[in-house]
Protein backbone atom coordinates (compact mmCIF):
# COMPACT_ATOMS: atom_id res chain seq x y z
CA UNK A 1 0.00 0.00 0.00
CA UNK A 2 3.15 2.85 1.07
CA UNK A 3 4.58 1.61 -2.45
CA UNK A 4 1.96 2.91 -4.29
CA UNK A 5 1.22 5.62 -2.56
CA UNK A 6 4.82 6.95 -3.34
CA UNK A 7 4.28 6.72 -7.21
CA UNK A 8 0.80 8.13 -6.83
CA UNK A 9 3.09 11.22 -5.19
CA UNK A 10 5.95 10.77 -7.96
CA UNK A 11 3.20 10.75 -10.77
CA UNK A 12 1.51 13.49 -9.33
CA UNK A 13 4.91 15.28 -8.72
CA UNK A 14 6.05 15.03 -12.32
CA UNK A 15 2.19 15.58 -14.03
CA UNK A 16 2.83 19.29 -12.08
CA UNK A 17 5.96 20.09 -13.16
CA UNK A 18 5.25 19.26 -16.59
CA UNK A 19 2.00 21.91 -15.75
CA UNK A 20 4.69 24.19 -14.55
CA UNK A 21 7.53 23.97 -17.53
CA UNK A 22 4.38 24.78 -20.26
CA UNK A 23 3.42 27.33 -18.73
CA UNK A 24 6.76 28.87 -18.67
CA UNK A 25 7.18 28.20 -22.25
CA UNK A 26 4.58 31.19 -23.51
CA UNK A 27 5.93 34.47 -23.27
CA UNK A 28 4.09 37.57 -24.28
CA UNK A 29 5.28 38.25 -27.73
CA UNK A 30 5.99 41.60 -28.63
CA UNK A 31 6.31 41.64 -32.87
CA UNK A 32 4.10 39.73 -35.19
CA UNK A 33 7.44 38.02 -35.91
CA UNK A 34 7.38 36.74 -32.02
CA UNK A 35 3.89 35.81 -32.39
CA UNK A 36 4.26 33.71 -35.37
CA UNK A 37 7.06 31.72 -34.05
CA UNK A 38 5.10 30.92 -31.08
CA UNK A 39 3.31 27.50 -31.35
CA UNK A 40 0.07 26.77 -32.29
CA UNK A 41 -1.02 26.25 -28.79
CA UNK A 42 0.77 29.45 -27.33
CA UNK A 43 -1.02 31.02 -30.46
CA UNK A 44 -4.25 30.39 -29.17
CA UNK A 45 -3.61 30.73 -25.33
CA UNK A 46 -2.50 34.27 -26.10
CA UNK A 47 -5.59 35.00 -28.37
CA UNK A 48 -7.48 33.62 -25.22
CA UNK A 49 -5.96 35.79 -22.60
CA UNK A 50 -6.00 38.96 -24.71
CA UNK A 51 -9.58 37.93 -25.32
CA UNK A 52 -10.20 37.59 -21.44
CA UNK A 53 -8.96 41.06 -20.87
CA UNK A 54 -11.47 42.46 -23.80
CA UNK A 55 -14.33 40.82 -21.84
CA UNK A 56 -13.28 42.38 -18.77
CA UNK A 57 -12.72 45.86 -19.91
CA UNK A 58 -15.91 45.89 -22.22
CA UNK A 59 -18.58 43.88 -20.50
CA UNK A 60 -17.72 44.56 -16.50
CA UNK A 61 -16.95 41.16 -15.91
CA UNK A 62 -14.94 40.00 -13.19
CA UNK A 63 -11.64 38.37 -14.05
CA UNK A 64 -13.06 34.63 -12.74
CA UNK A 65 -15.97 35.11 -15.29
CA UNK A 66 -13.85 36.04 -18.60
CA UNK A 67 -11.69 33.00 -17.35
CA UNK A 68 -13.94 30.20 -16.51
CA UNK A 69 -16.33 31.64 -20.14
CA UNK A 70 -13.70 31.19 -22.03
CA UNK A 71 -11.65 28.21 -20.84
CA UNK A 72 -8.07 29.79 -19.21
CA UNK A 73 -6.75 29.78 -15.47
CA UNK A 74 -7.31 33.19 -14.19
CA UNK A 75 -3.54 32.87 -13.07
CA UNK A 76 -2.46 32.70 -16.64
CA UNK A 77 -4.16 35.35 -17.84
CA UNK A 78 -2.43 37.59 -15.18
CA UNK A 79 0.84 36.48 -15.72
CA UNK A 80 0.86 37.50 -19.41
CA UNK A 81 -1.29 40.02 -19.16
CA UNK A 82 -0.54 41.88 -15.86
CA UNK A 83 0.20 45.27 -18.27
CA UNK A 84 -3.38 45.65 -19.09
CA UNK A 85 -4.80 44.93 -15.30
CA UNK A 86 -4.61 46.59 -12.14
CA UNK A 87 -5.53 45.47 -8.88
CA UNK A 88 -8.25 47.35 -7.16
CA UNK A 89 -7.55 47.95 -3.60
CA UNK A 90 -10.17 45.15 -2.03
CA UNK A 91 -7.58 42.47 -4.17
CA UNK A 92 -9.84 41.70 -7.41
CA UNK A 93 -8.57 42.30 -10.42
CA UNK A 94 -10.15 44.84 -13.55
CA UNK A 95 -9.01 45.58 -17.06
CA UNK A 96 -7.55 49.18 -17.75
CA UNK A 97 -9.05 51.02 -20.17
CA UNK A 98 -6.38 50.99 -22.82
CA UNK A 99 -3.59 48.64 -23.10
CA UNK A 100 -0.62 47.46 -25.46
CA UNK A 101 -1.16 43.91 -25.92
CA UNK A 102 -0.21 42.39 -29.29
CA UNK A 103 -3.13 41.03 -31.35
CA UNK A 104 -3.45 39.70 -34.68
CA UNK A 105 -6.45 40.37 -36.41
CA UNK A 106 -7.77 40.49 -39.87
CA UNK A 107 -9.46 42.85 -42.27
CA UNK A 108 -11.09 42.67 -45.47
CA UNK A 109 -9.30 43.87 -48.49
CA UNK A 110 -9.41 44.26 -52.29
CA UNK A 111 -7.55 40.90 -52.61
CA UNK A 112 -9.33 39.19 -49.89
CA UNK A 113 -8.46 38.57 -46.02
CA UNK A 114 -5.27 39.98 -44.43
CA UNK A 115 -3.33 39.96 -41.44
CA UNK A 116 -2.94 42.82 -38.97
CA UNK A 117 -1.03 43.15 -35.96
CA UNK A 118 -2.14 45.64 -33.75
CA UNK A 119 -0.55 46.58 -30.16
CA UNK A 120 -3.28 49.42 -29.19
CA UNK A 121 -6.66 48.30 -27.79
CA UNK A 122 -8.36 51.45 -29.10
CA UNK A 123 -7.49 50.17 -32.76
CA UNK A 124 -8.49 46.45 -31.76
CA UNK A 125 -11.39 47.94 -30.68
CA UNK A 126 -12.29 50.21 -33.65
CA UNK A 127 -11.35 47.05 -36.48
CA UNK A 128 -14.44 45.39 -34.23
CA UNK A 129 -16.20 47.82 -34.72
CA UNK A 130 -15.32 47.59 -38.49
CA UNK A 131 -16.66 44.39 -38.52
CA UNK A 132 -20.18 45.05 -36.66
CA UNK A 133 -20.55 47.48 -39.30
CA UNK A 134 -19.79 44.93 -42.18
CA UNK A 135 -21.31 42.36 -40.81
CA UNK A 136 -24.84 44.77 -40.54
CA UNK A 137 -24.81 46.32 -44.18
CA UNK A 138 -23.86 42.26 -45.97
CA UNK A 139 -27.09 41.21 -43.17
CA UNK A 140 -29.49 43.61 -43.64
CA UNK A 141 -27.85 45.79 -46.44
CA UNK A 142 -28.47 48.95 -44.27
CA UNK A 143 -25.42 51.21 -44.71
CA UNK A 144 -25.58 53.61 -42.04
CA UNK A 145 -22.99 52.00 -39.73
CA UNK A 146 -20.52 51.67 -42.40
CA UNK A 147 -21.27 55.51 -43.21
CA UNK A 148 -20.64 55.83 -39.59
CA UNK A 149 -17.12 54.55 -39.34
CA UNK A 150 -14.85 58.00 -39.49
CA UNK A 151 -11.42 56.04 -39.46
CA UNK A 152 -10.61 55.44 -42.73
CA UNK A 153 -6.64 53.89 -41.98
CA UNK A 154 -5.76 51.58 -38.99
CA UNK A 155 -2.29 51.78 -37.97
CA UNK A 156 -0.42 48.48 -37.43
CA UNK A 157 1.69 47.51 -34.67
CA UNK A 158 4.95 49.02 -37.48
CA UNK A 159 3.42 51.77 -38.11
CA UNK A 160 2.03 50.59 -41.84
CA UNK A 161 -1.55 52.05 -42.35
CA UNK A 162 -4.16 49.54 -43.89
CA UNK A 163 -7.40 51.08 -45.90
CA UNK A 164 -10.78 49.97 -44.11
CA UNK A 165 -12.93 48.44 -47.44
CA UNK A 166 -15.85 50.72 -47.65
CA UNK A 167 -16.59 49.70 -50.92
CA UNK A 168 -20.02 48.17 -50.81
CA UNK A 169 -19.79 46.27 -54.20
CA UNK A 170 -16.74 44.75 -53.08
CA UNK A 171 -17.40 43.89 -49.65
CA UNK A 172 -20.50 42.11 -51.49
CA UNK A 173 -18.04 40.37 -53.38
CA UNK A 174 -16.16 38.87 -50.68
CA UNK A 175 -19.78 38.50 -48.84
CA UNK A 176 -20.74 36.58 -51.88
CA UNK A 177 -17.97 34.36 -51.40
CA UNK A 178 -18.25 33.35 -48.58
CA UNK A 179 -15.10 35.62 -46.86
CA UNK A 180 -16.36 37.44 -44.62
CA UNK A 181 -17.83 36.13 -41.89
CA UNK A 182 -17.39 37.51 -38.02
CA UNK A 183 -15.76 35.01 -37.05
CA UNK A 184 -12.92 36.24 -38.90
CA UNK A 185 -12.08 38.76 -37.19
CA UNK A 186 -9.37 37.00 -35.32
CA UNK A 187 -6.47 35.56 -37.28
CA UNK A 188 -5.89 32.51 -39.06
CA UNK A 189 -3.82 31.24 -36.55
CA UNK A 190 -6.21 31.57 -33.81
Amino acid sequence: MERQKGRSSKATHNRHQRRKLEEKQITVPQTAEQYFAMSKRSQDEWNTVVQVISKMGSGRVSLQEASRELGVDPRKVVRLGRTALRKRANGRYAAKTTNRLLRVLVLPTNDGLREITVRDSKQASQIGKYWAAVQKYLQTGDISALKKIRRKWITDADGKRTLLLKDTGELDRLGSAGVLCFESLYAKAA
